[in-house]
């Protein structure tokens, strides 16, 4: 089962926040000084912001548990306070990278205060069971962070990022890129909250489901290049009106660190400057551009419905499971994520432990899933925690599946990530759908 802490183990709580404090401080060891106060775009936050915040966040919840803290700084506060209004008036997010104080030093001055705080804490109160979720919370928060970093540190560094640990990728096996279809029906949709999730998971909640196809990989670059060779972001008619105005404004001409060398395209990431691997699923497109394709293909992106149905479903022994492969959690031989160290998308074929009872491969790890369906509640959606994620609840997708940048704790089958429209700068692709 998913490795969350036990409700009633003091001792659990702490390994667990010390490890996912760690996991943040391996993140950014090779880092320059300089690297930390660094901001390359409005969507982007300098490391040291980064560092901060998810301090800053475990202090909004110590908070939340008693009325009583005082936090650290009101001046930290203010620059690390992401969108929290009922905390004060939250810092400009794309000018997070003019301010130096509070200096790189003093903010991991302040990380490891907060790590005091946050094991005194847990050691001295006693804890009820929203309480200990509230701080599990923060645990998660984090690790969402920690992903975000990475997707900054690949657009302020790429190539020259020096990670703390990598590995070799997997060998695939040799494979058909093509669909299979899937039984539709009454499909128990969510989470059944047993374990740690979030609240948009909940409730689980029936919908029905056409039957229809979906293919067992996401689509590769091969395919998507394609798209790009057959004139695809010079064709409006394969374009929402929303993203035709983006490609026009933002001259897109293909996925976002895709480059022309002599004629040849390259993508420059964490990996270097290389030619673009054919079988290697697509990276950094946004909804628009999956949406795009799609169209030219003659296919469809898949609801979120369809996706985790197509993910999690055992059609034999009519059961849901946590991931695709059943309820283990996720190994280096299951799937791609932070944890496997890969620092890229891994060739399609390369998971086969991995595969869903349905026949799909990939679903978790290597890159998000755009689906076509709008970021909101489900039916009888309940807030957990005050002004996160359902502030979000309007012009943003639904992505499935996690990364090579999820932390392996974050990540199971209902997990639902959510993003604008023309975002791309995440590590997000798609796998496309069809009507039967």
């Amino acid at each position: 089962m998913t490795s969350n802490p036990e409700l009633d183990s003091d001792n659990s709580l702490l390994n667990q926040f010390k490890e996912t404090r760690s996991r943040t401080l391996e993140l950014v060891k090779t880092l320059e000084k300089d690297d930390f106060v660094v901001q390359t775009a409005f969507f982007t936050s300098p490391p040291k912001w980064h560092i901060g915040h998810v301090s800053w966040i475990y202090e909004a919840i110590m908070s939340k548990i008693d009325k009583s803290y005082e936090f650290y700084s009101k001046e930290f506060s203010e620059y690390l306070n992401s969108y929290y209004q009922q905390f004060g008036v939250p810092h400009d997010k794309g000018l997070r990278g003019v301010v130096s104080r509070p200096t790189t030093d003093q903010i991991f001055q302040y990380f490891n205060t907060i790590n005091q705080r946050v094991e005194k804490f847990i050691k001295s109160k006693i804890l009820n069971e929203d309480a200990i979720k509230l701080i599990v919370m923060g645990f998660h928060h984090e690790c969402q962070h920690q992903e975000l970093l990475v997707y900054d540190l690949q657009h302020l560094l790429a190539e020259q990022y020096r990670p703390v640990n990598k590995s070799s990728r997997p060998t695939p096996i040799r494979v058909e890129t093509k669909s299979i279809q899937i039984k539709g029906g009454i499909y128990m949709m969510g989470n059944k909250g047993d374990e740690f999730c979030y609240d948009i998971e909940l409730p689980e909640h029936k919908v029905f489901l056409n039957d229809y196809k979906i293919d067992i990989f996401p689509i590769t670059n091969r395919q998507y290049q394609e798209f790009i060779e057959d004139g695809g972001y010079e064709t409006y008619k394969y374009w929402l009106s929303d993203g035709w105005e983006k490609v026009k404004a933002n001259k897109w001409i293909a996925p976002m660190y895709w480059e022309k060398i002599n004629n040849v395209w390259h993508v420059r990431n964490f990996l270097g400057i290389r030619k673009i691997n054919p079988n290697e699923p697509v990276c950094h497109v946004s909804y628009y551009e999956a949406d795009a394709y799609c169209k030219w293909a003659g296919k469809r992106l898949p609801t979120e419905a369809e996706w985790e149905k197509a993910a999690c479903w055992n059609e034999e022994m009519q059961e849901k499971t946590t991931f695709p492969w059943g309820n283990q959690n996720p190994t280096k031989e299951r799937c791609n994520l932070l944890e496997s160290y890969n620092w890229g998308c891994s060739e399609v074929g390369a998971y086969p432990q991995g595969t869903s009872h349905s026949g799909c491969q990939q679903m978790i790890g290597d890159v998000w899933e755009w689906t076509s369906s709008e970021f909101t509640g489900y039916p009888g959606f309940k807030s957990g925690f005050d002004e996160y994620n359902d502030k979000w609840f309007t012009n943003q997708k639904v992505l499935r599946g996690g990364s090579f940048g999820t932390p392996e704790m974050s990540i199971r089958g209902s997990y639902r990530n959510f993003f604008r429209l023309d975002e791309r700068w995440l590590f997000s692709g798609f796998r496309c759908a069809e009507d039967i």
